[in-house]
């Protein structure tokens, strides 16, 4: 175990510089740049620049430089801990994270923590109790969660609020709290604005995630040292949560790797939609006016997140299966 957590260690430096190549490739993959997305935005409002200008706002954020001299500039700055500057906020990149970085985490762990608590649960009764009522109702829900997309699930809840109660449930805070300081009536009124988007992302996570945790408990059930422990006299529910449900877990666990950047993102088309202040919709802005900095430091963040979740997978498999222990 041990030497499985140092060779992932060793190889976290090598896997983040590739990454950072491929999101810079992607990223400067459209066409123009920031100067050219700022000045259609100028033309759109009657407004225009003239050559030398456009020629002097490109050498001030050094997009007159070749791919290969942005890119060292990029990476320079990042490994001495600065981000750099947003050029659409014009503010440091750490400061933009921070601001939203507490809800989206809030977010995002409320989400995982319900939908694991759900979706365990939906999948020991549904694979137990096999084509019965109880597995039929839970078999529909999980179809509904997966088959619809979160986005017109918010829309419908969006549609359904203002139309019968005549409130609107975008954003995390009323009107009157959001630029105020942090207090027990801020705190509370988040609460009260929360538990929707939530629900929303809930529905789906706990959907796929229940569908597969039946589908592995039911190749359990039916292996012989299940037989075995029956025969043997364990009572039924000591022994499925004993051995079959642990066995089972580990495609679970195994999904952490890809859902840690999944909290740090905050879902970014739920909250595109809600209009939460979450990172994820930051990101997509970033990636419209072609903010490369800004960008580039939210996408390298999330393949980070990615590795580091991955080890925590691993980790959590080999702890959890003992089986892996050996092969490793």
């Amino acid at each position: 175990m041990t030497q499985l957590i140092v060779k992932r260690l060793l190889l976290l430096p090598v896997l983040l510089f590739i990454f950072s190549v491929f999101s810079f490739i992607i990223i400067q993959a459209p066409p123009g740049d920031f100067v050219t997305s700022y000045i259609a935005e100028l033309a759109s409002s009657g407004s225009s620049m003239d050559q030398a200008q456009i020629d002097a706002l490109r050498s001030t954020y050094g997009l007159d430089q070749p791919l290969t001299g942005q890119y060292l500039k990029w990476i320079g700055r990042i490994l001495r801990g600065d981000l750099g500057v947003s050029l659409d906020w014009q503010k440091p990149i750490g400061e933009l994270i921070g601001e939203r970085l507490g809800l989206t985490v809030m977010l995002g762990l409320l989400t995982f923590f319900l939908s694991w608590a759900l979706a365990v649960p939906i999948g020991i009764i549904s694979a137990v109790k096999k084509y019965t009522l109880v597995d039929y109702f839970f078999t529909i829900f999980n179809y509904i969660g997966i088959a619809t997309p979160t986005f017109m699930v918010a829309l419908i809840a969006m549609w359904l609020a203002f139309s019968w109660f005549g409130v609107s449930v975008t954003g995390l805070f009323s009107s009157e709290y959001v630029d105020a300081p942090w207090s027990l009536a801020r705190f509370g009124d988040l609460m009260t604005h929360m538990w929707l988007p939530v629900l929303i992302l809930t529905l789906s996570g706990t959907a796929r995630l229940a569908r597969i945790m039946r589908a592995n408990l039911l190749d359990e059930l039916n292996k012989p040292y299940v037989e075995m422990a029956r025969a043997k006299g364990m009572s039924e529910w000591h022994l499925i949560i004993k051995y079959p449900v642990r066995l089972a877990l580990n495609p679970l666990v195994s999904t952490i790797g890809w859902y840690l950047p999944l909290i740090f993102s905050g879902s970014l088309v739920v909250a595109t939609v809600l209009n939460l202040p979450t990172i994820g919709p930051m990101l997509l802005r970033s990636l419209t006016n072609q903010d490369m900095f800004l960008a580039g430091a939210i996408v390298l963040i999330y393949c980070l997140l990615a590795i580091i979740g991955t080890l925590v997978s691993d980790i959590l498999l080999a702890w959890l299966d003992p089986r892996i222990r050996m092969e490793s």
